[in-house]
């Protein structure tokens, strides 16, 4: 577990957004974990979805969303 501080640190000096965070825990999280943070934070599970499936993880409301490029989320 001391690795795991020892990372957190990191994270945390490096400034890094709270729900990019949680993004990249959702990304990492087996089943059970998922589920728990699917819960906690079902917005964001949500766009991380949305933005996973997307060409370039851009989706529609990004100032770079080209429908004709991105077509239209599931």
């Amino acid at each position: 577990m001391k690795h795991e501080f020892e990372r957190a640190l990191a994270l945390w000096k490096a400034d890094e957004p709270f729900y990019g965070l949680i993004m990249a825990a959702m990304l990492r999280a087996d089943t059970e974990n998922m589920e728990k943070l699917r819960a906690a934070f079902p917005d964001v599970h949500e766009e991380l979805d949305k933005r996973y499936w997307a060409p370039g993880g851009i989706i529609e409301g990004d100032p770079d969303y080209d429908p004709d490029l991105h077509g239209s989320e599931r």
